[in-house]
């Protein structure tokens, strides 16, 4: 049996929760989007943090800085927008898991608002994600995505990271480039892509042909599947396309988010979008 997947069986990685000072429990860094609630995402890092100051779109609601990082954003002339609170840098280190790189900079801010099917214009490509948990997977497809000029990701309401903490970090401010589509029913999207023009592709170990061997066209809707499990079969079904990465190597399955930049860069050739930038 060929492998179906693209990368480790049930990862999903993340931080540790975020503790606010006197309180026991905190705001997990992933968790289902059905117990989402209305409060704000947690950001931190330098391209985090000062891509969601720029973007307009963005409110930020508290800015907690270390003395460094206030001196730094203002020999950058980055505007804070809120007055910052000044701290010694282990009062961040409290507030995140021990493996976090804040560098001195951390975000409380409003969700960002979700994107509409009908909104998209019928050209380029779009990354539709099915169930993928990872906050670091995520984080990466959305930082590749911005680098490929990638018009928006379609993503589930269950089983997706919420686009805080790690996946925020792991975006290196790419949150704040590329729109994000939430949708109920991710078989009802790809068909709305289908009506809209939209060749969907899938990609999976057992598709049909190489994504090379593809007659890709745009508008162009990359399909990728969770880890451990691929794409969904109704998933499948609903694609126009359902094709596979083939590669030389003894090791034939990739991580979900390799896989994304791979597809990325053949579909970006292929539809000579390189020679636009």
């Amino acid at each position: 049996m060929k492998d179906r997947k693209f990368g480790p069986k049930g990862a999903r990685g993340g931080a540790k929760p975020f503790n606010r000072p006197g309180k026991s429990a905190g705001r997990p860094a992933w968790r289902d989007r059905d117990s989402q609630g209305d409060g704000p995402v947690i950001l931190y890092g330098w391209h985090t943090v000062t891509m969601a100051l720029a973007n307009p779109r963005r409110r930020i609601r508290k800015l907690t800085l270390t003395e460094n990082a206030a001196r730094r954003l203002a020999e950058e002339n980055i505007e804070t927008r809120v007055a910052p609170e000044i701290v010694r840098p282990q009062e961040i280190d409290r507030l995140l898991s021990p493996d976090a790189v804040h560098q001195g900079l951390l975000a409380e801010a409003d969700p960002l608002p979700s994107s509409e099917i009908e909104t998209l214009t019928p050209d380029g490509m779009v990354l539709v994600l099915d169930q993928i948990t990872d906050p670091h997977n995520v984080g990466a497809i959305l930082r590749s995505a911005a680098a490929f000029a990638v018009k928006a990701i379609v993503t589930t309401a269950r089983h997706s990271p919420e686009a805080t903490g790690v996946l925020a970090k792991a975006a290196s401010g790419a949150l704040e480039l590329v729109p994000v589509v939430t949708v109920q029913n991710l078989a009802r999207a790809l068909t709305a892509l289908n009506e809209r023009g939209f060749q969907t592709v899938g990609l999976d170990s057992e598709g049909s042909e190489d994504i090379g061997d593809v007659a890709l066209r745009e508008p162009l809707a990359l399909v990728l599947g969770a880890e451990g499990k691929g794409l969904r079969q109704l998933t499948r079904e609903t694609c126009s396309v359902v094709a596979r990465l083939d590669m030389p190597g003894e090791i034939k399955s990739l991580n979900v988010s390799n896989a994304a930049v791979l597809a990325l860069y053949v579909g970006a050739s292929r539809l000579g979008l390189m020679k636009r930038s």
